[in-house]
């Protein structure tokens, strides 16, 4: 079954992978504010709304997450994700290594939060990935 596209536009999709209870973001440039706000949420709405607990960040195209977004998502986003169960993280690193910085911040902020990320290289091996754990 194809994933269905819950948000697209120029900077970013997301989609939902129903059988595997997978949300999945692309960021197709740098994203900050209010475009970057409309991704996770989405993404948390259809977590919340379909029972799912794994989500895979493909990141490449983005970079360091401004610091009024990284606000949001402490203050309200990441307490309303972890609400709704969160587990896995898939991530596939930004190309910049500002960006990568700051990502590895947020995987360790949500590893001790019970999340269980893992870093890749590619997309399929990432979701391969989220497949195969419970």
């Amino acid at each position: 079954m194809p994933p269905e596209v819950i948000l697209d536009n120029e900077y970013a999709t997301v989609w939902f992978y129903p059988e595997d209870k997978v949300i999945h973001h692309q960021f197709h440039k740098f994203i900050h504010g209010d475009k970057f706000r409309e991704v996770l949420t989405r993404g948390a709405d259809i977590m919340g709304e379909q029972g799912a607990v794994k989500w895979l960040s493909d990141d490449r195209l983005n970079s360091a997450v401004p610091k009024e977004d990284t606000a949001w998502a402490l203050s309200t986003w990441m307490p309303r994700i972890q609400t709704i169960g969160w587990k896995y993280w898939a991530v596939l690193y930004p190309d910049k290594k500002i960006g990568q910085i700051n990502l590895s911040y947020f995987i360790r902020e949500l590893s001790q939060q019970g999340v269980t990320a893992e870093v890749f290289d590619d997309v399929d091996e990432a979701l391969n990935w989220l497949r195969s754990v419970n």
